[in-house]
This record gives C-alpha cells, structure tokens and sequence, in this order.
C-alpha cells in the first residue's frame, strides 16, 4: 500500500512538473514598446506564433512628442519581460522610471543605441532663416536626433536587434522569430534599394516639408538635401513670416514638384505654402504614428515606406 502512494505520489509529481513546464514554454513573451516603429518592427519577428504579449504605450492619433505615461502604463512597463523605447529628448522620462524599477526583472532596449546617431540640427530657412549649428555653447552635448527608425537600413539593423533580444528571451521560438525576421528585412532591403534607384535616376536632390522634419536619418542615407519649417521635435506650430517666406521662395526658385508634411499634421504650413506658389502638397510619412483606423487595419512600417517611396518619385523629378 506505501510502495502504492509512493507511487502515486510521484507519478503526479511528474504530471504537475510537465504541466508547469509546458506552461512555462507557451507562456507568451511579454513586451511593451512606446511607439509604434519598434511596435510593428516586433509584430513582424513575432508573427502569427502567438508567443508574443504585444503592448503599444502611445495610443493610435496621439502626438508622440507630448506623450506622458499614465500609472497604467507604469505597471505595464513594470510587469514586462521587454520594454523598448527611442531613447532621446521624448522619452527623456523613460530613464527615471526604469530607475525605479530596480526589483523588476523587465529588460529595457534603446533603440538609438542600436544605430550611429547624429545631433539635430536647424537648416537654413528654419525659423531664423540662417543656418545654426547643432550646438549652441563650447563644450555643450547637443541634442541627438531620435527619429532614427526613418532610415530603412537603420531598420534592419534594429529588426535583427530585436530579433536577437527576443529569441535570447524566448529560445524555444527563436527559430520561428528569426524566419520571420529574415522576411521582414528581405522587405526592408528591397525598400532600401527602391529608394536608392529613385535618387539615382531623379532630377533632383532636394525636398521641402512645410512642418517639421523629422526625417534626417532618412535624407542622410540617400544623400537628399532638405529644408523645412522646424526641426523634427520642435515644439512650435506658427512659423515666422521669414521661414514661410524662404520656403515660398525655395519652391519657386528650385521648381520644386510637392510640397510635403508628416502624417498627423493639420498641414497649414505645407497648405499656406501651396496656396502662394500653386504647388500641390502630400502627406510624406515619417511614421511616429498612425491613425486609429490604420491601426485597426494592420498598416506596416513597410506600408507606410512604400506610399513613400511612390511619393518621393514625385517629389525628386
């Protein structure tokens, strides 16, 4: 009877074991990201294996660069197995948090530490009219530009960063994440090459934002010159008269085809721009963010890099 319990006892000590450790292996991977490049950059390794608890902090229509975490987006943090950020001026309240989190086993990654950076800078024609240099002060730390998800090659290199970090986390599907990953950067480098054939093979080098601009990485990678309202996280909405004269005065003089504007802009510059000179405008995605209707339908980084590329044709000839 004893030998029986025993018995008993370990046979459902070894069931209890292969349901823990079953569960502990479809237990999906938690991961909260702040914006949605480094979102839909994680859906894709992710794809449909459903080992992946997928959280976007920045909610669908919001502006990113006034974005404040709520208390529930705190414990979310908390509670993740991976949180990603940009890192940089908009997420200036990240470090704080992750500070407080010392007892949390959440594993944080910057995204501007997985590619070279540069500073932001004012161009000629940006609010003053004159050109001002990245930073102001000797000896001052100038700003970095955080918007460095815009370069498709920037991309790829943080797909495989965040590939690595996941399948690291979760090794049972790190197969399945890298399939995935490969597919989606056999697509970002196809974008890649696009891009560059249409600057090979354009009549210009050049393309005017009425708003802000928040795409250096993306005009430093295919060698275009640009011009603009603001700086990408600029925080004015009201140009000069001097700026909006200047870029008045740049699309007559340079014959320029469109004029461009970020999505989620009320584009009354690019519009104010357009009714002085006749030239039409078009919306040219920097994809900080989408709408609540492009989230509900699925809308890609690679979606959003192909309308790009079909309007940068038009903007360089």
């Amino acid at each position: 009877m004893i030998k029986k319990a025993i018995a008993l006892i370990t046979t459902c000590l070894l069931l209890l074991t292969g349901v823990s450790a079953f569960a502990e292996s479809t237990t999906p991977l938690t991961v909260v990201t702040t914006i949605f490049p480094q979102y839909d950059f994680v859906r894709a390794i992710a794809g449909n294996t459903g080992a992946v608890n997928l959280t976007m902090l920045l909610k669908p229509g919001a502006e990113t660069h006034s974005y404040e975490p709520t208390p529930q987006d705190i414990i979310s943090i908390r509670n993740a197995d991976l949180f990603i950020y940009v890192g940089g001026e908009s997420d200036a309240w990240v470090e704080d948090i992750l500070a407080s989190m010392a007892d949390s086993n959440v594993k944080s990654l910057k995204l501007m530490d997985m590619v070279p950076t540069v500073a932001e800078e004012t161009v000629d024609g940006m609010q003053s009219g004159e050109s001002v240099q990245p930073f102001a002060t000797a000896g001052a730390t100038p700003d970095l530009d955080e918007h460095v998800w815009t370069s498709p090659v920037n991309a790829i290199a943080m797909v495989n960063a965040l590939c690595k970090e996941m399948s690291a986390l979760d090794t049972a599907n790190a197969d399945a994440f890298h399939a995935n990953a490969d597919a989606y950067i056999a697509k970002l480098q196809a974008l890649d090459d696009g891009f560059r054939a249409v600057v090979s093979t354009s009549k210009r080098r050049e393309f005017i934002f009425g708003d802000r601009f928040a795409l250096r990485y993306f005009a430093a990678e295919y060698g275009i010159t640009y011009y603009a309202a603001f700086p990408g996280c600029s925080t004015e909405t009201e140009p000069s008269a001097q700026t909006v004269a200047f870029l008045i005065n740049k699309v007559r003089e340079d014959g320029v085809p469109v004029i461009l504007y970020p999505e989620l802009s009320t584009h009354k510059v690019a519009d104010a721009i357009s009714g002085e000179t006749g030239v039409p405008t078009h919306i040219f995605y920097a994809c900080h963010n989408l709408t609540a209707d492009e989230f509900a339908a699925g809308k890609t980084y690679v979606d959003f890099m192909t309308e790009n590329l079909a309007t940068l044709k038009v903007a360089l000839n």
